[in-house]
């Protein structure tokens, strides 16, 4: 009997040691922080069908608006956020309404 637990430990052994955890891909960031009257990053590239997210980390308000009218947040103060799912390939160019020099980019791919 001692054999046959010692075969089926050995085995049960190799098993274990042949799987291997898989790790997936790290989730693309999908983030900007508005911060120091910047967007941060100001370029960020996602795949179609990501979902980014824009957060207010200023003392001031900021807000996210696209050149083309597709998205537009309200005013977002301290902390507060605003998100859009991108659905189709493409360069979309963003800006804050408020502090107009400030700018970013989403490429869509």
């Amino acid at each position: 009997m001692a054999r046959s637990v010692t075969a089926v430990s050995v085995a049960m052994l190799s098993f274990m040691a042949s799987c291997r955890p898989t790790t997936a891909a790290p989730p693309e960031p999908t983030q900007i922080a508005v911060k120091d009257f910047m967007f941060q990053p100001a370029s960020l590239t996602i795949k179609v069908g990501a979902t980014v997210t824009w957060t207010n980390k200023d003392d001031e308000p900021h807000t996210v608006k696209s050149d083309t009218g597709l998205f537009r947040s309200g005013a977002m103060d301290t902390n507060e956020s605003f998100s859009f799912k991108f659905d189709k390939p493409g360069t979309y160019h963003f800006t804050c309404s408020i502090h107009p020099r400030m700018t970013g980019t989403i490429i869509v791919q």
